[in-house]
């Protein structure tokens, strides 16, 4: 158990460093400068790029592996690192959190349809770290956790591996002013199918806003990555999301639009939300790699009427969009319309570290004075991770199979002894606000007590 001083230190001051703690991977914690004289001050200003540039995929037969997985699930298929990104796919669920600002907004918001529309930009705007992020994130193991605290933006965030076959991912997000709170399980299912993967996002988004006494849910589109074998990669997200007030019975319908034949919609996403009532309230349109906007339904089909013509938007050449149209980051606005969310710029070498935005640049770092907090199943302490944000392609496949191979060790073991396994922070229940079934967080996690965590690495 911690004593009283830690437990300020884990509220107030989690950012801090300590010098007197042992910290491993200390490669991944050299700091310049300016970073060490922010830290004497008791600040720590987060990292702003990897400390390796993203690997070369030039000498790597992608279609020597994938030949034989057409139609199949790649979840139960052993990956190199080489298809990677060095996160796991307990980080990137925690992206979701990128434009948080927007919950904040949705709590101070008196008026349920404005609450709605914020939410749905939110919605979106989870989904828009995907553009252009070719990579599959690391398959977490089971056991594996991850942190995100974040003072400066009011929450705190814990995740868990909670099952290996399905692969299910749950997460808790907290407000640390108790106004909201945003959780979800997620079991992704990717299947390639000879020149793309597709990834089906099977789980139920639920954002709770505490003061309004409001929960909503969705379930967010599916994903398709082209050009697998050969051509420039690039992503499309389609299908319908439905945002759903369980308090006021509000709908915000989503319906984010696949290329198409020619590529004039590809990254748009057009909606309304409608009362309880289903009248047609407002108008949502946009694109998730860009913005989103509202506007007053009359005048969206007024504007619509008029001879006013949209800008050209890209085409894709072939008959099957088979080559990457050239973005024109434009949404062709509709006057009257309010703007209800515009994406973060990535920075200038996002390309070469694996297109990540400025806040993935930030969850893989060690912060100093912060491994003695966490529990040793966070996957910042992964070493195939660790391996391959630094570089390193060889240690990073090594190290993959061997803790492959331990966590297949310590199933049979279970099996052979009877045992199920058991999970840390969250239990198996029902969504109060679905009936589905859905992984719910138990609580306890920052009491900071990891005594019978298990010995994943």
């Amino acid at each position: 158990m911690m004593n009283s001083e830690e437990e300020f230190y884990d509220a107030e001051t989690g950012l801090e460093s300590d010098d007197s703690c042992e910290v491993s991977f200390k490669d991944a914690l050299v700091l310049d400068s300016k970073q060490a004289a922010a830290q004497e001050n008791g600040v720590w200003e987060r990292r702003k790029t990897l400390p390796a540039e993203m690997i070369s995929r030039n000498n790597f037969s992608v279609w020597s592996i994938l030949k034989k997985c057409i139609g199949m699930e790649l979840s139960k298929i052993a990956m190199p690192v080489e298809f990677n990104e060095p996160l796991s796919f307990l980080q990137r669920i925690s992206e979701y959190m990128e434009h948080t600002q927007l919950i904040h907004k949705a709590c101070s918001l008196s008026d349920s349809i404005d609450r709605m529309q914020v939410v749905a930009a939110f919605a979106v705007s989870a989904v828009a770290s995907q553009w252009e992020r070719t990579g599959k994130p690391f398959n977490p193991l089971l056991g594996e956790t991850y942190e995100l605290i974040r003072e400066d933006e009011g929450y705190r965030l814990i995740s868990e591996q909670v099952s290996h076959h399905p692969p299910v991912s749950a997460f808790h997000a907290q407000s640390l002013k108790q106004e909201f709170e945003f959780h979800g399980s997620i079991y992704p299912k990717l299947k390639f199918w000879g020149k793309s993967v597709e990834a089906e996002p099977k789980g139920t988004m639920t954002l709770e806003l505490l003061k309004h006494k409001e929960a909503y849910t969705w379930t967010n589109p599916m994903c398709c990555v082209h050009n697998i074998i050969l051509g420039k990669l690039w992503i499309e997200q389609y299908g319908t999301v439905e945002i759903v007030n369980h308090s006021t019975g509000e709908k915000c319908v989503l319906n984010f639009k696949p290329c198409g034949m020619f590529g004039k919609e590809l990254h748009k996403v057009e909606g309304y939300i409608q009362d309880k009532s289903k009248k047609k309230r407002r108008v949502i349109y946009g694109k998730w790699t860009e913005c989103m906007y509202s506007v007053d339904p009359k005048v969206y089909e007024a504007y619509k009427k008029s001879d006013k013509k949209l800008k050209q938007e890209p085409s894709c050449e072939g008959e099957e969009a088979d080559e990457m149209p050239e973005v024109q980051e434009t949404v062709t606005v509709i006057p009257g319309s309010a703007l209800l969310w515009r994406i973060t710029p990535r920075p200038a070498h996002s390309a070469q570290m694996y297109n990540f935005t400025s806040f993935a640049m930030t969850l893989n770092e060690l912060e100093p004075g912060t491994e003695r907090l966490m529990p040793p199943t966070d996957c910042r302490l992964r070493p195939d991770i660790r391996a391959m944000e630094n570089g390193d392609i060889d240690s990073s496949n090594v190290e993959k199979e061997r803790l492959e191979e331990k966590q297949r060790a310590a199933r049979r073991e279970r099996s052979k002894d009877e045992e199920e396994w058991s999970t840390r922070w969250f239990n198996l229940g029902t969504n109060p606000h679905t009936g589905a079934d859905d992984w719910l967080y138990t609580g306890g996690y920052f009491d900071r007590n990891y005594t019978d965590c298990p010995n994943i690495y």
